[in-house]
């Protein structure tokens, strides 16, 4: 009878591990790109004043290459500093924005 017992919880414990969960790989990917913010290309001339101003105080013989403006208004710089490029965000009064 013991071997019964303990045979069925085995069978029921094998069983069990295909009831599982999966997650699928697809529905995890649009989530992660929902949570991205889309920026689109802007002109330089419609950068605000305020984002330029900051640039030239915070980053000297920064030069700006690319803008990119999304719907909250924050702004992403593409910009070269001593030879080397990088990436900054401020929001529309020229307040820097940490971003990854």
């Amino acid at each position: 009878m013991k071997k019964v017992i303990l045979s069925a919880a085995i069978i029921l414990g094998g069983l069990s591990t295909y009831a599982t969960s999966t997650i699928d790989i697809n529905q995890l990917n649009g989530s992660v790109n929902g949570m991205q913010q889309e920026f689109k290309e802007i002109k330089l001339e419609e950068v605000p004043q305020a984002v330029i101003v900051a640039l030239a105080a915070d980053f000297e013989n920064a030069i700006l290459n690319k803008a990119h403006v999304n719907a909250e208004q924050e702004y992403k710089l593409e910009i070269t500093v001593e030879g080397s490029e990088t990436i900054v965000y401020a929001d529309k009064d020229g307040n820097w924005i940490e971003k990854e």
